[in-house]
């Protein structure tokens, strides 16, 4: 399926609402917009199989240069509105994209990118009517000037996304595809996967309170909008406001990532009591390991419609969970869908059940690493099967349980620790608002464990808190495993998608001293 489709059969019908705003687009909008969007591409230069780049915030617009992008063949990559000028250049180059759209959300940092990319043609959506924009044309004047009606050579692109970087320099991922155009209503896994374990339909009021510019709110939106559904996009998320939003534009289903969990449940419960949320008949949630304690919760709060899955931008594989399963497999992300799992340890060799691992995917998706051989070698093992990184084990019926990131491991005094069960235990602490443990350097263990705290009350931040966190860690996680160390910091940098920089953190450490960070 494909919004031209829904366009033609329903053209009134939102295909999109802003959520603070209210401004809606409909299919027809959509049709026509987009329509105009893949001539003005066509007019610049730009054909089947180029690049181009959208540098933007939450924008109204963003959906219609992603359709336009997408029936022009085009290969799209969507960067993160939080980036500087220098990591946005470093991605424009890398993917070789013709074009830049940028939204007049992010001016300030998109004019720093201009004098650097000269050969990018460049374009901004939501400037005033008027407005010098200068280098950057006006997106919506330009394809004005265009029909409604679709080129002539359509044909379907796609996504490269880059990772977040949380552990080094972004990689473009390029999924398999095959040679040659392609139609622009192919088959979309996703959608499918969605209307199989979420009963996503044209009746969806989809819900997303993430950047678009990340793999997962980019792919389910248009998913639901392939199947006709109405996407309710959030600017920018807060938690109390997600709720109304639920109530007021009667959200049928909506995806989520554990930190949106950990925010909503630290409401007052009367403000969580407030809204009306039985419309909602969906809730998954991915991106990140969700504590034990906040998935239980929010299955308390919202009933057994709270699902989850485990998937990357590789595309590589999906495992899935439901409400009901994961009460009997506390703690899992579910069962292999789209490829076998397997265990392996470092030489490639598979692994009993219950043996801990690094977490592989066997006749999955094929994915490459833009411009990086290297990288896209090491994602491998000498079976061919595939992996992100990840480590785990899987039970005796097949249920995946996700221990860590292999680079986020610790190695104190030769024990290898795991951060993710200590920050699991500390987020549910009821004053601690987010959490990241890293290993510092130690001159006699090798690395200690450090929990970098951010406290719902900045003024608390001290010794005090600090002894109460470690005595709470003390008395719930083994002595090698309990934090040597806690600092404290105003914000931890977390990606809007609830991916946390941890190397940041990290390297304040290891590369600047370590000092209390503040």
């Amino acid at each position: 399926m494909h919004p031209s489709i829904h366009a033609a059969a329903h053209p009134d019908k939102a295909a999109f609402v802003l959520a603070a705003s209210g401004e809606s687009v409909t299919y027809g909008q959509l049709e026509a917009r987009s329509n105009q969007g893949a001539h003005l591409l066509r007019s610049i230069g730009v054909q089947a199989g180029d690049g181009v780049a959208m540098f933007m915030d939450n924008s109204p617009r963003y959906y219609e240069v992603l359709w336009a992008a997408q029936r022009g063949g085009v290969r799209f990559t969507c960067i993160s509105s939080k980036l500087t000028a220098a990591e946005v250049e470093y991605i424009l180059r890398d993917s070789e994209s013709k074009v830049l759209v940028a939204s007049a959300g992010v001016a300030e940092v998109a004019l720093q990118v201009a004098p650097l990319v000269p050969y990018v043609k460049l374009f901004m959506v939501d400037g005033a009517p008027g407005a010098d924009l200068a280098p950057f044309a006006s997106f919506e004047a330009a394809r004005a000037a265009f029909p409604t009606t679709p080129i002539a050579d359509e044909s379907g692109g796609s996504a490269m996304l880059y990772s977040s970087g949380t552990t080094g320099r972004p990689k473009g991922v390029k999924r398999g595809a095959p040679e040659g155009p392609q139609p622009i209503d192919p088959p979309s896994p996703l959608a499918m996967v969605g209307a199989a374990l979420y009963g996503m339909d044209a009746d969806t009021v989809y819900l997303s309170p993430a950047p678009l510019y990340h793999a997962a709110p980019l792919g389910w939106s248009m998913a639901v909008q392939a199947l006709g559904g109405t996407v309710v996009l959030m600017e920018r998320f807060d938690p109390e406001a997600a709720l109304a939003y639920i109530e007021k534009y009667q959200v049928t289903c909506a995806q989520w990532v554990p930190t949106h969990f950990v925010r909503m449940l630290k409401l007052p419960a009367e403000v969580r009591d407030r809204y009306d949320l039985s419309s909602l008949k969906c809730a998954f949630h991915a991106a990140a390991p969700c504590p034990v304690p906040v998935k239980q919760a929010m299955i308390g709060w919202w009933g057994p419609i709270v699902h989850e899955y485990y998937a990357g931008t590789e595309g590589n594989g999906f495992c899935a969970i439901s409400a009901a399963e994961w009460l009997n497999k506390k703690g899992s992300v579910g069962k292999g869908l789209t490829a076998q799992v397997k265990i392996c340890d470092d030489a490639g060799e598979e692994l009993p059940a219950r043996a801990e691992g690094g977490v592989y995917f066997a006749g999955g998706g094929d994915f490459e690493y833009h411009n990086d051989p290297d990288k896209t070698a090491e994602s491998r093992n000498r079976h061919g099967w595939t992996t992100l990184g990840d480590v785990g084990w899987l039970d005796e019926d097949g249920y995946l349980f996700l221990t860590d990131r292999k680079s986020f491991m610790i190695i104190s005094g030769g024990v290898n620790i795991y951060p993710q069960e200590i920050e699991n235990l500390l987020i549910t602490h009821p004053k601690v608002a987010d959490v990241a443990v890293i290993g510092a350097p130690h001159e006699e263990m090798g690395e200690e464990v450090v929990a970098v705290v951010q406290p719902i009350d900045g003024a608390e931040a001290g010794e005090a808190l600090a002894a109460e966190l470690s005595a709470f860690a003390r008395a719930n996680l083994s002595h090698i495993k309990a934090p040597r160390r806690i600092d404290f910091m105003v914000e931890l940098p977390r990606h809007a998608t609830g991916k946390l920089y941890k190397r940041l953190i990290r390297d304040a450490y290891w590369g600047k001293g370590a000092g209390t960070i503040v």
